[in-house]
């Protein structure tokens, strides 16, 4: 007999980034008492990572429960950025409903759609709070319109239109149903989720089954899986058939420790009710979307279905003269291992061979997603290359077709026009216009190739104002030619260290990105070229002493100072002869071919008729 779990209720945060999420969830522990009074707690709990703070965005989807009037909620964080769009379509599995958040000024944005919409085809009943109504230039009542807008553009049925609301700020954490009557807490919000988010459809006495949807690794545990127990209730001591819909044979298997959550800390159990949140350890064979049954009701759920990568991108064994001085983990053993890992927790990633013995393909959402990654991998003593992202192109109905992305760009309203012709010649046709005050917002349909790099020539045209974001829309037909990198690159002719004398007589060649002192090689790229072409160059040339000049004098020398890039910007900058060397202590530019007389060769080769 299926039966309401009345004390349980499942509920999935989503929002744009920086909307405040996160934010709001550190208002919801305060004032449940999830956390002691004199608990020292960082701000943003739930986002723990070293990325996830430095970017101020969620990266990976985050489990937490909440004790409330006797209720037990468990609440997934999942990313705003579309990039980590696989967090949010497997986690989503595992709520009841969705609380979606939308800032009381910019209203629903590209990623709003974008979680929306999962939460739509998941069949998700729908919250709305409007968050940040103190906002000085708030405007609450016209987001509320935008929000039933967009729900209704998205296709949402009469149940879900008729939608909670709640407005407040999650920063101060404070709730109220009246956007003119400030509250002092929570409570409406709560009261919301208990009244409005449906209690989970159980049957304790069923056949336990329960789905991986979120996949973590332990020293000590080994594999960690969380998901939800869709029926009966699971027991650490029995033993369970492992089982996936495209696989024909189950496997055996026993958890080694069971866990619920409580607050931000997992708290062993011997058993985990149907309807709530597990967190299963100690089964290596364990996937994610793989199901533990009851051995004699082998019933596997559906696999979980992930958006198609966008972007790929070519990881290679370091071969530059500075391989392996500044990485502890330089194989490409160690360099694969890594990526295999990184694909099995994260089912938004693929990783696929190359003709080459040295080199794996990554594919992944976006530049963003990938990057991550590569930080990732970084910080913990991997030393790599990679190659220039590509966008995926893949056939339908006979027709080559690629990703087309809702590209939405807030600018201030004089720099509007130089956004506009930007983007258009990158192939962007605007959808929509709307200015309030000195802000204008543009929203534009653009092939995926045409954001490649846009990021930082926006910023720069709108002397960084710009806040571009953008989710995947649809694949279509090849968009056209997009204009490639202006400018060329000046290029090291040799190895030693920068000398500023050098540097000094070179200004007026281009901008340089690498600063006095440093050490580069043959073939590293040290900057860029005024002009269309690339420029061999020696950084590396000192000042001839003799007996009528004095050393000294190098110190009136006055030299700009160079163009640092982060490691996005790289991603972005490289050609498809360039390459951007990975290290835990450097990001350096190369060519592919660090000899000059092999690239002169292969651009004869390339511009040669084919017979």
């Amino acid at each position: 007999m299926t039966a309401a779990s009345t004390t349980i209720r499942n509920i999935a945060i989503v929002a744009h980034v920086d909307h405040g999420k996160t934010t709001l969830v550190d208002a919801m522990f305060r004032y449940a008492g999830t956390f002691r009074q004199n608990q020292a707690v960082a701000e943003r709990a739930l986002d723990s990572g070293d990325q996830e703070r430095e970017r101020g965005i969620t990266i990976l989807a985050k489990n937490t429960a909440i004790s409330y009037q006797g209720t037990r909620i468990n609440i997934v964080d999942t990313p705003g950025h579309a990039d980590f769009g696989g967090q949010v379509e497997r986690t989503l599995n595992m709520a009841d409903a969705v609380l979606l958040l939308v800032d009381s000024f910019e209203g629903p944005m590209p990623q709003t759609r974008f979680v929306l919409r999962k939460a739509f085809e998941h069949k998700l009943k729908a919250l709305v709070m409007v968050n940040k109504i103190d906002r000085p230039d708030a405007r609450p009542d016209e987001v509320l319109n935008e929000v039933f807008d967009l729900f209704v553009d998205l296709g949402a049925d009469d149940d879900q239109l008729e939608f909670p609301v709640v407005y407040g700020s999650g920063r101060d954490g404070w709730a109220t149903a009246d956007p003119a009557d400030a509250q002092d807490d929570l409570k409406p919000l709560f009261d919301l989720i208990l009244e409005h988010v449906p209690t989970p459809e159980v049957d304790p006495e069923a056949p336990a089954r329960f789905q991986a949807a979120t996949l973590d690794h332990d020293d000590f545990l080994g594999r960690i899986a969380v998901g939800r127990v869709e029926r009966g209730t699971l027991d650490v001591t029995k033993r369970y058939a492992l089982a996936h819909p495209d696989r024909d044979k189950a496997l055996s298997v026993q958890p080694k420790k069971l866990f619920r959550y409580e607050g931000l800390e997992r708290v062993p159990t011997e058993t985990v009710a149907p309807g709530d949140i597990a967190i299963v350890t100690g089964i290596e064979e364990l996937s994610i979307g793989d199901t533990l049954c009851h051995p004699e009701h082998v019933e596997p759920l559906p696999a979980i279905e992930l958006d198609e990568p966008t972007i790929s991108m070519v990881f290679y064994v370091n071969n530059s003269p500075f391989a392996g001085q500044e990485g502890d983990y330089v194989t490409s053993r160690q360099i694969l291992g890594r990526l295999e890992r990184a694909a099995t927790r994260d089912v938004a990633l693929q990783l696929a061979s190359t003709d080459a013995a040295d080199a794996y393909e990554v594919k992944g959402r976006g530049v963003m997603h990938l990057s991550v990654l590569i930080e990732t991998m970084r910080r913990e003593g991997y030393e790599f290359a990679v190659g220039k992202p590509h966008v995926i192109l893949k056939e339908i109905d006979g027709v080559r077709c690629e990703p087309f992305e809702r590209a939405s760009v807030e600018v201030p309203t004089d720099h509007a026009g130089r956004i506009i012709e930007y983007l258009g010649r990158r192939r962007g046709e605007m959808l929509h216009m709307d200015s309030s005050g000195d802000l204008t917002r543009l929203e534009f349909k653009i092939p995926s190739r045409g954001l490649i790099g846009a990021r930082t020539s926006l910023l720069t045209l709108s002397q960084g104002e710009a806040i571009l974001s953008h989710v995947f829309e649809s694949w279509e037909r090849d968009g056209g030619t997009i204009p490639r990198r202006t400018n060329g690159v000046l290029v090291s002719d040799r190895a030693g260290d920068v000398i500023a004398y050098a540097l000094d007589g070179l200004q007026d060649r281009g901008t340089f990105f690498v600063p006095v002192g440093v050490p580069v090689y043959a073939g590293m790229i040290v900057g860029e070229n005024n002009r269309d072409s690339d420029l061999e160059l020696n950084v590396c040339r000192a000042k001839k002493l003799t007996n009528m000049r004095a050393a000294g004098r190098d110190d009136n020398t006055k030299i700009a100072p160079p163009k640092i890039m982060s490691l996005e910007e790289a991603l972005e900058y490289v050609e498809d002869d360039e390459l951007v060397e990975v290290t835990p202590k450097n990001i350096r530019l190369r060519k592919r071919l660090l000899d000059e007389n092999e690239r002169k060769r292969a651009k004869k080769k390339a511009a040669a008729p084919s017979a």
